[in-house]
Parts: C-alpha cells; sequence; structure tokens
C-alpha cells in the first residue's frame, strides 16, 4: 500500500474534454489523481501532461460498463491507498441516435450502461473506500435530457440521465450517515471535442446553439471543473443530494 497524505480523486473518462479539465483542475487542488479511459496510449499521455504541471496523477484503464472490471480497478485503487476521498462519474455519452420504435434492445442496453450502470457500479465499488475518506463524495453528471427527455432519437439518453438524477438522491440518502455527499452537475452545451465533427462539418449550426443560453455563449470545460472543485471541497460540507446545473441559464430556455 502506497498511503498518500493527499486526498484521492477518481474521474472515469477522464482522458479528454471535460474529463481531462476537471482530473487537472483536482490535481491543482493537491489531490492525488486517478484518471480512468479506455485508450490506455491516450491515458498514459494525458497522465504524463499532467505530471509536467507538478500534478501527482496515474491511470487506470478500464471499461466502467464492465462490472468486473470496475470492481477490480477500483478495488486496487482503494486498496494502494487505502482510502478513496472523491469519486467522479464523468464517464457517459450519448451513445448514438433511435427512435423507439426501431431502437434494438441491444442499444438501450448499451446506453443504459453507459450512463446509468457505469454510475452505479463506480459508487458501489468504491463505497468501503470512501468511509475511509477525509470529506468523502460522489459526484455524477446528469443532463438537461434527464429533465426534457432529450432530443430526437436521445430519448434513452434522457432517460438513462434521469436514473443518474435519482440515483444520486437515493445515494446521498443511503450514505448520509457515513459522511458521503452525493450531488450531481448537470452540464448544459460545452465547447469540448464532443462536438468537433458539428463545429467543423456545421459551423453554422454549431453558432446557432448560444441563441437558446441566456449567457449567449457555450460553457468552457473549465467552468464545470470549478463546480466539480467546490462540490469536492471542505467548502461544499452541507451539500447533498443537489443537482448543479452549469448551463449559462440553458435549461430555463429563452
Amino acid at each position: 500500500m502506497s498511503k498518500t497524505n493527499k486526498r484521492v480523486a477518481i474521474v472515469t473518462g477522464a482522458t479528454s474534454g471535460i474529463g481531462f479539465e476537471v482530473a487537472k483542475r483536482l490535481g491543482q487542488d493537491g489531490y492525488q489523481v486517478i484518471l480512468n479511459g479506455i485508450e490506455d496510449a491516450v491515458g498514459a499521455e494525458k497522465v504524463n501532461e499532467l505530471k509536467a504541471e507538478g500534478i501527482e496523477a496515474e491511470y487506470f484503464g478500464f471499461d466502467v460498463t464492465n462490472e468486473d472490471a470496475v470492481n477490480s480497478n477500483i478495488q486496487a485503487i482503494g486498496e494502494k491507498y487505502g482510502k478513496i476521498d472523491v469519486l467522479v462519474n464523468n464517464a457517459g455519452g450519448l451513445g448514438g441516435r433511435s427512435r423507439f420504435e426501431e431502437m434494438t434492445t441491444e442499444f438501450y442496453r448499451k446506453v443504459m450502461a453507459l450512463n446509468l450502470d457505469s454510475t452505479f457500479f463506480a459508487s458501489r465499488a468504491a463505497i468501503p473506500y470512501l468511509k475511509n475518506g477525509e470529506h468523502p463524495t460522489i459526484i455524477n453528471y446528469t443532463s438537461n435530457a434527464g429533465w426534457n427527455a432529450g432530443g430526437p432519437g436521445a430519448g434513452i439518453y434522457g432517460t438513462s440521465k434521469a436514473g443518474v438524477h435519482a440515483i444520486t438522491r437515493a445515494l446521498a440518502k443511503d450514505l448520509a450517515e457515513y459522511g458521503i455527499r452525493v450531488n450531481a452537475v448537470s452540464p448544459g452545451t460545452i465547447d469540448t471535442p464532443f462536438h468537433a465533427q458539428i463545429k467543423s462539418t456545421k459551423p453554422e449550426v454549431f453558432a446557432s446553439w448560444k441563441n437558446n443560453i441566456m449567457l449567449g455563449r457555450l460553457g468552457q470545460p473549465q467552468e464545470v471543473a470549478s463546480v466539480v472543485s467546490f462540490l469536492a471541497s471542505e467548502d461544499a460540507g452541507f451539500i447533498t443530494a443537489e443537482t448543479i446545473q452549469i448551463g449559462g441559464g440553458q435549461a430555463l430556455g429563452i
């Protein structure tokens, strides 16, 4: 076991986009950060990038939808450090689009696994080690789609994110007696590589997205990372079972 005086934070899906910015911010905050992903070469590259900035970082490659892989890797992290202080369930995604009439069961299960199963598997595996943590917390990711059921073909994505909203509150109830806080963030339209294709092929569509946002612009990954940083900190010590919208007012519509 390599005990550390630092707080230990795991960020799933942390090799690009919002996840990487969250890992970087937590590293800057002084955490030992564990990056998870499924592209090992990219993971190694990102860890080196963080280490070059003086951040203590490590990479664990595993698929968050694979129950056995999640269990064994989070156990390995927990045993190595003797604790987990923060779990950020950042991994997830749209998974594609399909209307219900032609939706295959395979597609349905894939999207539910990517967003809801992953949150359940990682949280369950981390709980024994979070009990040993300092100001322990779980931070999940939901979406406006969890309330408005998503756009065309994204109905099952919306359904899975509604599940994340509910499991956030359920976990908060379940874990309050151990002092483990559980919250969620709900990012709006954030300017990340996730939107790179439409940005390059249909720039006018990409540019129009800001018209539905009160603050008149897209969000930046660092703006999500700063809220995650706050929720993980002692400053948020009396906040649990909450979902914070990070969308420039997008959820209200204009």
